[in-house]
């Protein structure tokens, strides 16, 4: 599924105003370069044999749960508003790494198309974004991709509801049990809850169309959100609720995937081998460094929206409280199996692919054989030196 549905995150009653950035794209102010990285050092990513420009494909809108991609883009980048990205040199630990970095916005802004449907049809694409159970259906279609590392550690994927609606109750099986409608975009998440008992066929709900309207309008459904992003908006941004939402994470009950790690084309893995020795471990320490100082990506973010121009609203309050949340809410983490950030637990993907297939299955969405969870990542290129503090 996509990483996120469409979120119109304003007010029922007013339409979203943006800055006219023009047509083409802009160029940010110029400002000191950083200094070339050791020639042959670990972040010399040009001797690495990487690609002149690195392209990172997102499945989404610029947002800071994306923060590790947008924060290795060095000043004097360029943005260009008509294809919805941005480009400039790739810095990575205040150095140069002598190529350059393009990051491309996904969504509205590819039709929709899922990553690896993307990435075999432009083969410039370096690594993407792309969920485990996206892997599998795309590995099935014949369109395999290998995550290389991870970014965030647990889907932040929340069902929510109106606390004061069901008083007391605190966790989303307790308020499925009143037979509460479940508002979805799609229908793995719905079909993971009724493989456990926990809602029935009757409350799916497929239609959400990531608008807050019909959950302000019957505040007695249930409905899919984000929690780094959902309750700060509920509160802070949408002026017909202005309050508290209650919510629980479908991890808490299966939802195992690898949320938009990053990944390479499978026929290209060999090829990228001596750039992905180097440019993982850089991107494993991006998430980290980002994290500890999301202030000055977070505007980049911000920026971004604004020149895009696509009707997506993103505010410096959002792309805070997400920075925050990814680590207080535990969504970016340690790997629990080993300790190294970015890396992947076997045993937890056998289970993913285990759990999701049949689930895939009955919704449609996998037609193919199912792919064997070991062909859908690799630790080869991990720093096991990288951790979380």
């Amino acid at each position: 599924m996509n990483r996120r549905s469409v979120l119109v995150a304003t007010t029922l009653a007013a339409a979203l105003v943006l800055t006219a950035c023009g047509s083409g794209g802009s160029t940010a102010p110029a400002a000191p370069g950083a200094p070339a990285a050791p020639a042959g050092g670990p972040l010399d990513l040009k001797a690495a044999g990487c690609p002149a420009t690195v392209v990172l494909q997102q499945d989404w809108q610029p947002e800071a749960e994306h923060g590790a991609m947008y924060s290795v883009v060095g000043p004097g980048y360029t943005i260009d508003s008509d294809k919805k990205s941005v480009t400039g040199p790739l810095v990575a630990q205040g150095v140069d790494t002598g190529v350059k970095v393009e990051v491309r916005a996904g969504g509205p802004n590819t039709g929709f198309k899922p990553v690896p449907a993307l990435m075999y049809v432009d083969p410039s694409i370096t690594l993407g974004a792309v969920n485990t159970d996206q892997a599998i259906v795309s590995a099935a279609a014949q369109q395999v991709t290998v995550a290389v590392t991870s970014q965030l550690t647990v889907s932040p994927q929340i069902l929510m509801w109106d606390p004061a609606t069901y008083p007391g109750m605190t966790t989303l099986k307790q308020v499925a049990a009143t037979g509460a409608p479940v508002v979805t975009s799609g229908e793995v998440l719905p079909a993971l809850l009724a493989s456990q008992g926990i809602i029935t066929k009757a409350q799916s709900d497929t239609s959400y169309d990531g608008t807050p309207a019909r959950f302000v309008s019957d505040p007695k459904i249930m409905q899919q959100g984000f929690a780094t992003a959902e309750p700060y908006i509920y509160e802070n941004e949408i002026a017909q609720w202005h309050k508290p939402i209650a919510s629980e994470t479908f991890s808490n009950y299966g939802y195992s995937i690898y949320p938009e790690p990053l990944a390479v084309r499978a026929d290209k893995l060999d090829g990228l081998r001596s750039c992905l020795q180097k440019l993982v471990p850089v991107m494993q320490r991006a998430q980290v460094d980002y994290l500890k100082t999301p202030g000055p990506t977070n505007a980049l973010i911000v920026k971004l929206v604004d020149s895009y121009q696509t009707g997506w609203s993103y505010t410096a309050g959002d792309a805070d409280f997400s920075a925050k949340t990814q680590l207080s809410g535990g969504f970016v983490e340690n790997d629990p199996a080993s300790g190294v950030f970015g890396q992947f637990d076997p045993a937890r993907m056998q289970d993913t692919v285990a759990r999701f297939v049949p689930i895939l299955q009955a919704a449609g969405t996998l037609t193919g054989p199912a792919p064997a969870a070991t062909s859908l990542f690799t630790n080869d290129f991990i720093d096991k030196s990288v951790k979380l503090s």
